[in-house]
């Protein structure tokens, strides 16, 4: 194992060590323990608002990457061109019932196996990130199995962020295995075996990664193309990708820049990567080393504001039917950019650049999503953590941007709803999107709530109670929705069910 320097990153890497104030995961086999609520629960308002009347939305198609695990199941933003919406339905309010279970860390990252079962990464503070098998119900930990993790060579280094460890951008591919960038620089795939009662991890590839890229750098995303070829992207700047067959590794370098996030892939083989300074496209030679097919720069202040990771866009490219594809800038205040995707384009590639939010109070570190010609932006400004405990919150606001031929336009601004740092969803069924949410207060007490918002006003439907207290902070996880019509979202003790 080459030891890599690990570097202590922002707020959300002090927040990860507060995970030791959490009661240890349940062994894998036992009875989940419910993560234990701060001051204030009983006090607390358990359900705002009132049960929702589904107002279905009809979704263009999104081809099924056929080396991943169906659309909706298979990583963090559900599909290959990182739409962040779900077919089927979720949570409408009706009789909600809320559950939680402690499971070793937090369960940042999510897919559904199969079986319906959660397939998680779960990071436990400065100890390491653990490939988790979770019942969909009863949220017991199934199986469990500790990624390989890198030596500290920097003593003082107590707590680590998820790109320091490794699996916040994992996948599941299409025979259920979990495809692992590993913090010491290998792709690792996993496949549950063994009788039930005694499920297990067992390691079945190991891809080698590490000649691309110095010990100092870490793996941000590894995701396959449609032909099978297993992209990656590193914090400093690496793109390149390994074929799982053969094991050979090509990749190329952007110099001077940094990637934050994961990328976007469509079916044609095209790779979209922003880095903290420009959106690329990315296709391939013909021995399969990447090239850049365009390059465009978008606006950025260069200034790192409240609740980002990196000095440049915070989002996750979005590919949108009609061969277009969104991020967020960094400018102020921050612009939803849309681009056109074609290698070719007459005129500007540029469709537009809408602002949203206010100058000063403005900043997305979460992916869009993407609803038909619609797309969904949640502001982030403020998020750390200071301004999410003693009863305080984030700046509030999410947005609806229309993109039409030569323009965009939006729709609504929610200026109340506030949702530090959640990756939001969509349900089509319903047609609510879902974020998790902390209100201020009252007084001292820390209040997270599972909200839904409907998509056509954007105005909240409701929120029932996750919990109260550092606890259940979700730190940057995502919200999920199971094909069952489940809700889940991972939070710093581990994870929280939502039903009804």
């Amino acid at each position: 194992m080459r030891p890599v320097t690990i570097t202590l990153a922002c707020t959300s890497a002090a927040l990860l060590g507060l995970v030791a104030l959490a009661p240890a995961g349940a062994a894998a086999g036992s009875d989940p323990r419910p993560i234990p609520n701060g001051r204030g629960y009983d006090r607390a308002v358990k359900f705002i608002g009132k049960e929702a009347k589904p107002q279905p939305v009809t979704l263009p198609a999104v081809p099924t990457n056929p080396y991943m695990s169906p659309n909706g199941t298979s990583n963090i933003h559900n599909d290959t061109y990182m739409t962040d919406a779900y077919r089927w339905s979720g949570p409408i309010g009706r009789d909600t019932k809320v559950t939680s279970g402690v499971a070793g860390g937090e369960c940042a990252s999510i897919a559904f196996d199969s079986r319906g079962r959660l397939v998680a990464v779960c990071i436990a503070g400065s100890v390491a990130s653990k490939l988790t098998l979770i019942h969909p119900d009863t949220l017991k930990v199934l199986a469990r199995l500790t990624l390989p993790t890198p030596e500290v060579t920097d003593p003082t280094v107590t707590t680590r962020d998820y790109t320091e460890f490794a699996g916040s951008y994992f996948y599941l591919d299409h025979r259920d295995r979990a495809v692992v960038a590993a913090a010491t620089h290998h792709i690792m795939m996993y496949a549950v075996r063994g009788p039930a009662g005694d499920r297990r991890f067992v390691e079945v590839k190991d891809l080698d990664i590490s000649m691309a890229m110095d010990d100092s750098d870490s793996v941000q995303s590894a995701l396959p193309d449609f032909s099978g070829r297993i992209w990656f992207a590193t914090k400093a700047g690496v793109v390149g990708n390994v074929d799982p067959q053969t094991g050979v590794v090509r990749h190329i370098v952007i110099e001077g820049e940094q990637i934050a996030n994961s990328f976007a892939m469509d079916e044609d083989g095209s790779i979209y990567i922003v880095s903290t300074a420009a959106l690329y496209r990315f296709d391939t030679e013909a021995d399969g080393t990447p090239r850049v097919t365009w390059r465009e720069e978008y606006e950025n202040d260069g200034i790192l504001k409240p609740g980002q990771k990196s000095i440049g866009s915070g989002t996750t490219p979005t590919l949108m039917s009609g061969n277009r594809v969104a991020i967020v800038d960094n400018a102020d205040p921050e612009n939803v950019v849309v681009y056109r995707t074609d290698e070719v384009v007459l005129g500007d590639r540029d469709i537009c650049t809408e602002p949203v939010f206010t100058e000063g109070a403005s900043a997305t570190e979460n992916s869009l999503i993407a609803v038909g010609d619609a797309l969904i932006v949640e502001n982030n400004f403020g998020n750390s953590l200071d301004a999410t405990v003693g009863g305080a919150s984030t700046t509030p606001g999410m947005a609806r941007v229309d993109v039409g031929d030569s323009g965009c336009e939006t729709v609504w601004v929610n200026n109340t709803v506030r949702a530090p740092s959640v990756v939001p969803k969509f349900s089509a069924k319903t047609g609510l999107i879902y974020t998790y949410t902390k209100p201020v207060g009252p007084g001292t007490i820390d209040r997270w709530y599972w909200s839904a918002l409907d998509f056509r006003t954007g105005r909240e439907v409701y929120s029932v109670l996750a919990g109260t207290g550092i606890l259940f902070n979700n730190n940057y996880a995502a919200a999920y929705l199971s094909a069952k019509g489940v809700g889940y979202v991972g939070v710093v003790g581990g994870v929280v069910r939502i039903e009804g």
